[in-house]
Formats: structure tokens, C-alpha cells, sequence
């Protein structure tokens, strides 16, 4: 059994989306002084490789806490997307600067969108964490895609960047398509290349927070025989 871990360290010093407050952790307790070592954490749950819960856009969906832990765990595969369609081939750059991930780039993995119950998207963005960049033009799924996946009967949708809308939407229209099907979304995923198109179990589990929007997760891809 090969675990890989698909997560991203929480430090003071890490990448945060922009406008939001990086987390805050100070030594509340050393060895030296209390005999024992215990940290004081605070940041915003939607801070690093974490999950969104229906409730964070939409008003009186589910929490996190009230799904059964079984909605964090099940059989995943990785769909390599990290292909920039050209401009003019049909697909998917609607100015020069967007990216956006249309349904006939998922359609020939159908197969094996079909037998998984979370779809990670590797578009190879995760390369330009902590840069600037790394919050700019990142690839999105077009409406018709977004549409289109949640036919499937799926957990969640993961992506290897900041957010399933682009940073400057405000109406955040993929997040509400896909939290109002009851799925969750995972964001800031990391270290799917070896993961290309291969079946492996996918656990997710947030904290359990009461009415919790959202929560960091140690998202880890379980790669065994039998999953």
C-alpha cells in the first residue's frame, strides 16, 4: 500500500487567498516553562487544502458536520487536464488570459469519471504556489462542464488550484452548481501528476466543526490493489 499525500502545509508564511488573513500560530505553552508543548491556532476555514461545504454559498444547505464521515472517503482518479487548449480550437480561452476547462475536454474520460466518486482536475497549477501567479488566471470548468459532472454520481470535485471560480467572480457560479447537488468541493490539491488517470481511495476528512462552511482537510490519495 502507497499512501501520497495531497495536502498542504498550514504555516504562518503559506499562500492565502486574497483579502483573507494568513493563519496565526503562536506557542501558547513550551516543555521549558508549562512541562508541555501546545499551540494556539486561528485562521479561516477555508485556509490551505481544505473543503467547502454546501452552506458556504448557499444559505441552509448542509454543513460539513452534517454529512456522515463516509461522504470524505471513497474511490478517486485523477484527470489530467494540464493542457492549455489553443485559442480558436473550439474549446475554451475566451480572452487570452482565461483558462477554462470546457465539457469536451472530460468527455473521453467519462468511463472513468463514471466508476469514481471524487473527480481530482491535476491542471499542474499547484507548481505556482507561493508566487503571485499562483492567484491569477488559474484554470476554472466552464458552466456546461460543471453542469455536466455533477450528471455523475459523485462525492466531490478537487482542484490543484485556489478556487472552482475564477478569483475576480462574485457570483461564484461553479461553486453554487456544484454545492447544490450536495457535493463538496476540495481546493489547493497538490501532487496528482503520479496520479493520472489511476483509480486509488481518496480521503478527505475535515474537521468536525459544529456548522462548520468549510475546514482544512489531509486530503491523501491510498493507493492499494484493492480500493
Amino acid at each position: 500500500m502507497k499512501i501520497i499525500d495531497l495536502t498542504r502545509t498550514i504555516s504562518s508564511e503559506m499562500p492565502v487567498f486574497p483579502g483573507t488573513e494568513p493563519p496565526v500560530i503562536t506557542n501558547a505553552t513550551t516543555i521549558d516553562k508549562e512541562g508541555y508543548a501546545e499551540k494556539l491556532i486561528s485562521f479561516f476555514t477555508h485556509t490551505g487544502t481544505h473543503i467547502d461545504a454546501p452552506a458556504h454559498i448557499l444559505k441552509g444547505k448542509y454543513t460539513l458536520d452534517h454529512f456522515s464521515a463516509d461522504k470524505f472517503i471513497g474511490k478517486g482518479v485523477v484527470i489530467d487536464v494540464s493542457t492549455r487548449p489553443k485559442e480558436g480550437d473550439g474549446d475554451s480561452v475566451s480572452d487570452g488570459k482565461e483558462w477554462i476547462i470546457e465539457k469536451s475536454n472530460l468527455e473521453k474520460h467519462a468511463v472513468r469519471i463514471a466508476a469514481s466518486d471524487f473527480i481530482l482536475l491535476r491542471t499542474g497549477w499547484d507548481r505556482k504556489w507561493g508566487s503571485a501567479g499562483y492567484f491569477q488566471d488559474f484554470p476554472t470548468l466552464s458552466e456546461n462542464a460543471v453542469k455536466w459532472l455533477c450528471t455523475f454520481k459523485l462525492k466531490g470535485i478537487g482542484f490543484d488550484c485556489i478556487s472552482a471560480d475564477p478569483v475576480s467572480s462574485t457570483n461564484l457560479p461553479n461553486h453554487r452548481i456544484i454545492l447544490g447537488k450536495n457535493l463538496v468541493i476540495i481546493e489547493n490539491l497538490c501532487n496528482l501528476e503520479p496520479l493520472i488517470d489511476q483509480f486509488f481511495r481518496f480521503s478527505c476528512l475535515p474537521l468536525k466543526i459544529a456548522d462548520s462552511d468549510g475546514s482544512p482537510v489531509r486530503a491523501v490519495a491510498i493507493c492499494a490493489d484493492t480500493i
